[in-house]
């Protein structure tokens, strides 16, 4: 794996609204290859290892208790230059900010439920995906 990957994440408002299917859609429709994807209810536990980077950031247990409140669909994903691509495709975190035609500005509903996660960085694109996929498991 290179920088042609990246990882993401399909958070429970959007699965709650069963916008998971449009939102594959999209992604794929962009150019990108499913690499993994799995379906999961993160445990709290979970979700607190996932996001420990932002352990001391005030919004830190919201997050994990959104994060644990539902399914995610959890996915690696193939691209050339597939962060800084993704994040065009999934726009600001801020649904209000986002570009329209983003799937933040069409499918997020605030800063908070702003339905995928995408990595920021190769780097943790990689670490993203080794905490949800084992090497076995992405192709």
């Amino acid at each position: 794996m290179s920088s042609d990957i990246t990882f993401s994440i399909i958070k429970p408002d959007a699965m709650g609204r069963e916008d998971e299917g449009k939102i594959l859609t999209r992604i794929t429709e962009a150019g990108f290859r499913i690499a993994a994807l799995k379906m999961i209810h993160l445990t709290l536990q979970q979700a607190r290892e996932f996001y420990a980077v932002h352990h001391d950031k005030p919004f830190y247990p919201g997050l994990v208790e959104f994060m644990s409140s539902g399914p995610v669909i959890a996915m690696v994903l193939r691209h050339e230059n597939a962060v800084e691509e993704f994040r065009n495709l999934i726009g600001n975190t801020d649904p209000e900010k986002a570009e329209k035609g983003t799937i933040r500005a069409d499918f997020a509903t605030t800063i908070q439920r702003n339905a995928v996660h995408g990595s920021d960085s190769p780097e943790n694109a990689l670490r993203e995906a080794a905490f949800f996929f084992s090497s076995l498991e992405i192709f």
